[in-house]
């Protein structure tokens, strides 16, 4: 079943606090690809993303970006939906826990990000900007995103960008210059804009992720920040201008075999690093997560040797990175006992975990404090043993 559409646009106010302010533009702009040369229209990325159903809010689906993301994907069935949260087909079925992946390939969810959120961090940025997307279309057996979700979790795309922008650029004039370094960068106010998404999968679908690297370019006192598993080369094409920060994460491979599922090989996630860096990106890594299996120490070992074998100079003189130790949940385990249950067998470590309490009311489980503090003394060990060029912003 296919939409019609009417002529005109549902009323809208327009965006959002537009103050009109020379050295902060506030707005997404034009994006700098050129249709014949996107990877996303490749047969790589249609493995990614071979998209057969869209589940679509009626305002999303008749907006300027909803139009476009149709458009890219013209032989899916559209689905009326009243709520991109609620959506009993897909969140609330149980059995769909066993489709995992096929629903990460072939499903998007278009909706509209209503709570423009601008949270405080302070570990890996200054703060959490509102999402763009939430979910994502690779299946790491460790994500946290998953867990307010229930039995799948495909891509959403908030098709109101233009809010999004509008409200990074209104929080950023509150703030002023940034007066003080801190570990997130010693000028800039950092956002992460991918809390609950990969902003490179993201690419494939819409210009959401080059609108806000574009909006971020004319934004002298800020930088955006997001981590990524995939090496999309569209990303090479925008104009970051210093003012994105691309973080890949990266851990042994034999780890990300089993638990990355559908993510670019490690290798060339670190093999991107230079052309990322030559394209006006800063190149940082999540070393991240780290997960306590035998020989765990060798695995990193041999992974941040072979970071300090091929990656050029210009990457060492500016990469930072992030330790992550590894965060599970007692829901996500049940879901991946469905589709994935071997990942278990490494994630599920009750000898070695203890749980805690999340924000949301979930149980998560992480290593042990005596656990968890002697790995990330290892790791920070490792580092400075194999990859001492690598300054460490934080680790936890």
């Amino acid at each position: 079943m296919r939409w019609s559409y009417p002529s005109g646009l549902p009323d809208d106010d327009g965006p959002e606090g537009l103050f009109g302010l020379d050295e902060i533009p506030i707005g997404p702009g034009p994006t700098a690809t050129a249709p014949e040369s996107l990877f996303r229209s490749s047969p790589e990325a249609r493995r990614m993303l071979s998209v057969r159903r869209i589940h679509a809010e009626p305002g999303s689906a008749a907006s300027p970006r909803g139009r476009q993301i149709l458009a890219a994907f013209p032989d899916a069935e559209v689905v009326h939906a009243d709520s991109h949260w609620r959506i009993p087909e897909l969140h609330g079925n149980e059995g769909n826990a066993e489709r995992w992946v096929q629903i990460k390939r072939t499903v998007l969810v278009l909706g509209e990000g209503k709570t423009l959120t601008v949270r405080p961090n302070g570990r890996s940025a200054d703060w959490i900007a509102p999402g763009a997307a939430n979910g994502c279309a690779m299946a790491c057996s460790y994500c946290y995103v998953p867990r307010r979700k229930g039995f799948a979790n495909p891509i959403t795309v908030f098709t109101n960008i233009d809010r999004v922008i509008s409200r990074i650029g209104r929080h950023l004039v509150g703030q002023g210059p940034k007066r003080e370094p801190n570990q997130c960068d010693p000028d800039a106010w950092v956002y992460d804009i991918g809390e609950n998404n990969d902003c490179s999968v993201d690419a494939l679908i819409s210009d959401n992720t080059a609108d806000l690297v574009h909006a971020f370019s004319r934004w002298p006192t800020a930088k955006a920040s997001f981590a990524t598993k995939f090496v999309n080369p569209d990303l090479l094409l925008l104009e970051p201008r210093g003012r994105t920060r691309v973080r890949f994460s990266v851990m042994p491979p034999d780890d990300s075999r089993l638990l990355d599922i559908r993510t670019s090989p490690v290798e060339d996630r670190i093999a991107a690093a230079a052309d990322f860096l030559d394209a006006g990106y800063e190149v940082h890594f999540n070393l991240s997560p780290v997960v306590i299996t035998p020989g765990w120490e060798q695995g990193w070992s041999d992974l941040l040797r072979h970071m300090d074998d091929v990656l050029p100079r210009r990457v060492k003189e500016q990469a930072a990175a992030e330790v992550i130790m590894l965060t599970h949940n007692r829901d996500l385990h049940e879901v991946n006992m469905a589709w994935h249950p071997r990942a278990e067998d490494t994630l599920w470590r009750p000898e070695l975990q203890q749980p805690k309490r999340s924000q949301n009311e979930s149980w998560n489980v992480r290593y042990r404090d005596g656990i968890k503090a002697s790995g990330v003394e290892s790791m920070r060990a490792l580092v400075g043993t194999h990859a001492p060029w690598l300054r460490i912003r934080y680790a936890f």
